[in-house]
């Protein structure tokens, strides 16, 4: 409140009137009794209008003293005044002492007795708040409502202007059909004050969710609609808000009617549907009676396990280096000769489809044990000759299983007994069994060609539902009779459809959505022991990517580290998660057995896009000038097409990719998404490609990443030389050198566009048991999964 004081004539200091009384009395002076000229006080001119409205956030704050009429009228801001707690003093005497705007370098004094008010600056905000929220400018009083809630919490009136104005923005929202906004504010007044206006505060607040949860159910996100009605009958348990008790009934009735589907979908034989209608009910509403007991009553007529996929599969091999997909779903389909089983001290461990495998001290001679009582139908005619049979053909060069390291490697094959096969070997090997995965069908011994080895077989695809039935006759209780793999348009999807109950697995995450999925009580994450290396391979005949000078370019001009950490990980940090200098893994943790092909040493090109820039230009000039020699005419930097698989991570990181390579001068870059299930582009589709690669055994795989018939393509003698000197390794120790080589070699010519590695995470519901927590691929542990139908 403005006091006001005895009047006596003084000198106006900012109104222009003050020109017509300088011959007035005056009562201002200099702290140091200097009375002030009629110039000096000319110089407050400059003080100019008071700041109003939105001016007083661009200005230090300011008090204003307003003098009585006899004293002259008029009035000054002067610098805040230090009252104890920013009250103006009960009868006071004297004189003030003020710092005046504009003339902060002196003091001046006026006598209580010609101060007719003091403004103070709290008080200024205050009013000018009240008018906003009367004009309903309510963006415009938010920052100063906030500055009065930060810097004078105390003042008179403060609680009731704060409530004041969250319950008539809420108004406004609601007339503006805002409903989010309304809710908000509602929630935060209530907060804030719990009494003011109650029953009308609660019956907005009841109409208000009412209809943002009926927009959710229209959006068809009833997962979302019925977390905000759990919120507020936990909000809300004490009183009575309207939206809880119909929204009870609409929940409830609808999980009845899909309960009476599910029922009617099971009484004429229709298990798939009973099944998604059961969980469905259960989803809508789990309080609904009979609720759990309908799954697992069903779940155990018929065990179904729904699997979200990012990319449907088209192909079925579990050896594919770069197609998630085909490695995943192919796992189902077909067994390997040999299959990695995770990782150990010293390279994978390997599991041996026919039996058991012994390796020599010298490591020049396998043993292999064929157990016929341990094999599926499918490969019951398995024996000695034909599988030594398929170690031959990995030897023959005019095979298509042929394998130049294994050819190399095999002298000669022994055949002891029906049961037993040795290997000779022409020198010492590390992993020798790594060379030997292939996929295994029907065709292999004595069957049709392509027909499976699993314990699946594929049943129908459409619309991005692939069904895969077990083909064995021994299914156990609750083991799932079928597999359902459903693709998702991304990976929150999965997320929502994990938590809905709609999926039982998810076979890839999003590593944010990973994130946020560990804190779910319903579901288990679980990383993928062995992680996945990312990289750009050139797969045309673009005449400037076959220039290494062009290639290193192309990788400076990379921001390899903010899309990493930014785009892919959501700036969260993931152990594991790192750019790389190099096509092979680093490994997850520090000395990491996983990284033994790995040079730390070689650290990844920095993001310097004018070197990029720069080696762009030399590139052009370098090839300019070797036409010219050669009487050619200059070839033209054509655009980039970089192509990438139908999957979340590859589309997010591919589009960061092409807006900062399209930053360099002359530089077109497209993106072109791949079909479903698709790794690899047809010839002439794109000239790089966005590569997802496992590679878990680099001592074997090094060929299938950069060799000439490999992923590279790769013509450069030095990655040749590099090739040929690891596959003579004996050892450890050189097989650890050889590859830290490759390593150097590869970062100097560029086979590949190393990019980063990734710790890949798969998750499942807890109802779904036996599915373990270190499957190198999805479906290892399949023969173990069962559905305990837990619902919670």
């Amino acid at each position: 409140m403005d006091q006001k004081f005895n009047m006596m004539p003084t000198c106006n200091l900012i109104d222009t009137r003050s020109r017509l009384t300088l011959g007035w009395t005056l009562c201002l002076c200099v702290a140091a009794s200097i009375w002030c000229s009629p110039v000096a006080l000319g110089q407050n001119d400059a003080q100019g209008p008071v700041p109003s409205g939105m001016e007083l956030l661009d200005v230090e704050p300011f008090d204003i003293v307003r003098f009585t009429e006899k004293a002259g009228g008029g009035a000054v801001r002067t610098l805040l005044f230090n009252f104890p707690n920013r009250k103006l003093p009960v009868n006071p005497k004297g004189k003030l002492v003020m710092s005046l705007v504009g003339l902060e370098g002196n003091k001046y004094e006026a006598a209580w007795k010609d101060i007719e008010t003091i403004e103070l600056w709290e008080k200024r905000l205050q009013a000018e708040v009240q008018k906003m929220i009367a004009a309903k400018r309510f963006d415009d009083a938010y920052p100063l409502l906030a500055i009065l809630l930060r810097d004078y919490p105390q003042i008179e009136g403060l609680d009731q202007l704060r409530a004041d104005y969250m319950y008539r923005n809420a108004a406004d929202a609601m007339k503006q059909g805002q409903y989010k906004q309304t809710l908000a504010m509602l929630e935060s007044l209530r907060q804030h004050d719990p009494t003011f206006n109650t029953q009308i505060v609660l019956r907005v607040i009841g109409a208000v969710t009412d209809k943002l949860i009926q927009e959710l159910v229209d959006k068809g996100q009833l997962e979302y609609a019925q977390k905000l009605h759990a919120r507020l009958e936990n909000d809300y348990r004490d009183t009575s808000l309207s939206s809880i008790e119909k929204w009870s009934e609409i929940f409830l009735k609808m999980a009845t009617e899909k309960r009476a589907a599910a029922l009617a979908a099971r009484e004429r034989g229709d298990m798939r549907a009973a099944r998604a209608l059961s969980r469905e009910s259960y989803a809508i509403w789990p309080r609904i009676e009979g609720g759990k007991a309908l799954i697992t009553k069903i779940d155990s007529e018929y065990p179904l396990v729904n699997v979200g996929v990012l990319q449907t599969a088209t192909v079925f091999d579990p050896t594919r280096i770069d197609n998630w997909s085909a490695r995943r779903a192919g796992r189902l389909l077909y067994r390997t000769l040999f299959e990695i089983s995770g990782a150990g001290p010293e390279g994978g461990e390997y599991d041996f489809l026919f039996g058991d495998l012994e390796i020599s001290d010298d490591r020049k001679e396998l043993y292999f044990d064929i157990d016929l009582n341990d094999l599926p139908p499918t490969l019951a005619t398995a024996n000695s000759f034909n599988v030594s049979e398929l170690l031959m053909n990995r030897a023959r060069p005019d095979h298509p299983d042929y394998s130049a390291p294994w050819a190399a490697l095999l002298d000669r094959i022994e055949i002891p007994t029906l049961t037993k096969i040795t290997a000779y070997l022409n020198r010492p090997h590390v992993v020798p069994h790594a060379l030997l995965q292939r996929k295994i069908d029907g065709g292999v011994f004595e069957g049709k060609p392509g027909s499976p080895t699993g314990a699946y077989r594929f049943d129908v695809q459409e619309e991005g539902v692939t069904r895969f039935v077990y083909t064995g006759k021994d299914l156990s209780a609750s083991q799932p009779r079928e597999i359902v793999e459903i693709e998702l348009a991304d990976s929150s999807d999965a997320v929502s459809g994990l938590l809905r109950g709609e999926l039982d697995v998810v076979d890839q995450l999003f590593p944010a959505d990973a994130n946020r999925l560990r804190q779910d009580p319903r579901v288990n994450v679980v990383n993928y022991p062995l992680p996945s290396v990312h990289m750009l391979v050139p797969c045309s005949d673009h005449h400037f990517l076959a220039d290494r000078t062009f290639r290193r370019a192309l990788l400076y001009a990379i921001d390899r580290d903010t899309i990493l950490s930014g785009e892919l990980l959501a700036n969260k940090s993931v152990q594991g998660c790192q750019v790389l200098s190099g096509p092979f893994p680093a490994g997850i943790e520090l000395n990491d057995p996983l990284a033994y092909a790995y040079d730390e040493s070689i650290q990844p090109r920095p993001y310097e896009p004018r070197l990029g820039n720069l080696l762009i230009t030399m590139a052009k000039q370098q090839a300019a000038a070797l036409a010219k020699r050669n009487k050619e005419k200059p070839p033209e930097l054509k655009p980039i097409r970089i192509g990438y698989p139908a999957t979340d991570i590859a589309n997010v990181a591919c589009e960061a990719i092409k807006t900062q390579l399209s930053l360099l001068s002359e530089l077109e870059v497209e993106t072109v998404k791949l079909p479903p299930g698709q790794t690899w582009p047809e010839p002439g589709q794109c000239d790089l490609v966005y590569v997802m690669a496992s590679v878990w055994e680099p001592v074997a795989d090094a060929r299938r990443i950069v060799g000439p018939d490999g992923l590279a393509k790769s013509d450069s003698q030095l990655v040749g030389m590099g090739l040929r000197m690891l596959e003579m390794s004996k050892n450890w120790k050189d097989v650890r050198d050889g590859l830290r080589e490759l390593h150097r070699i590869s970062h100097h010519e560029l086979p590949v566009l190393p990019l980063w590695q990734l710790v890949d995470s798969y998750a499942f519901r807890k109802d779904i048991r036996g599915i373990g927590r270190s499957n190198v691929t999805l479906y290892q542990s399949l023969d173990n999964w069962r559905l305990s139908s837990s619902t919670k």
